[in-house]
């Protein structure tokens, strides 16, 4: 990487830095105007001017300094703690996707608590939705790549009945531990590189988690690979891709994922791949003959 690159990418990450203190302090006073005395106990008072909380009314409910309020509410370049960041959100009363927008503004390592945790339980009707979708594989993943569930073509495509193949719930520990000849994913060295890429934008929200530094660590641990593309630091957003898988009874199929979120569930999304071409459509239909 040379000077040139560092000097760029320095000066993004100030700007960045630069850009979500004003949108702190703007989310910071739209929560407030939004919370009434009567809503924390508090007397309305004379002379109010807003029927929402005073910054000093917000300070003195979270246990905080008011100038210190006052600053974080200005966007001044001031550090925050998960702690404070708490106790401000429970005073403002946000709800769970804005307490991560708030740490997300506020440059503050996001902790996946038991509500985020149950949010990844699939329920049966997105359950029903994939099943429907056979013969065209689909899986739910979240945003580390963890199969959350799948239909039944995609356990056949993937032959994740067999314990080889599989390690544990997650298509990257899977793909990138797994001897190349069993891998079910053909041009790795393209497909690989863009995963991971992704998984490290993902991951920009959910820097200091436990889980997240410890499947990195793990993997890392394992893949030297894989090691060596997350240390590369590039970034990707999620697309439509093509990709080539083999299997070992119909042999190579070409297809096209799509990716659709589902509410109340952040950070997961359905993965729905379709045949590219008509050889692939040809051999999706042998691999669902052999059912029988």
């Amino acid at each position: 990487m040379t000077a040139t690159t560092n000097t760029a990418g320095a000066a993004a990450n100030h700007a960045n830095h630069h850009r979500r203190r004003p949108e702190l302090a703007a989310f910071l006073r739209s929560r407030r105007a939004r919370v009434t005395p009567a809503d924390v106990g508090m007397p309305p008072g004379l002379r109010r001017r807003t029927p929402g909380l005073r910054r000093e009314e917000v300070a003195q409910l979270s246990g905080v300094g008011v100038t210190w309020y006052t600053w974080l509410e200005q966007g001044r370049p001031i550090n925050a703690s998960a702690q404070v960041l708490d106790a401000v959100a429970r005073t403002l009363r946000l709800d769970q996707p804005e307490r991560e927008h708030l740490y997300h503004l506020a440059e503050v390592p996001y902790a996946t608590d038991h509500r985020q945790a149950a949010a990844e339980h699939v329920a049966p009707e997105i359950q029903g939705i994939i099943d429907a979708l056979d013969p065209r594989p689909a899986v739910v993943y979240n945003a580390r790549y963890d199969v959350l569930a799948t239909n039944r073509a995609y356990r056949e495509l993937f032959a994740l009945s067999r314990p080889e193949h599989f390690g544990i719930r997650n298509v990257l520990w899977t793909l990138f531990t797994v001897p190349e000849p069993s891998c079910p994913l053909v041009f790795r060295e393209a497909e690989l590189p863009l995963m991971v890429a992704q998984l490290r934008g993902a991951y920009g929200r959910h820097v200091g988690e436990p889980a997240w530094e410890l499947f990195v660590h793990r993997l890392s641990s394992a893949s030297e690979y894989f090691a060596e593309l997350w240390e590369s630091g590039n970034v990707v957003p999620p697309g439509p891709r093509v990709k080539v898988f083999r299997h070992a009874a119909v042999g190579e199929v070409r297809m096209t994922s799509v990716s659709l979120s589902i509410n109340g569930m952040p950070e997961c999304r359905i993965v729905a791949y379709s045949p590219n071409d008509e050889e692939s459509s040809r051999r999706i239909g042998a691999l669902r003959e052999l059912r029988d």
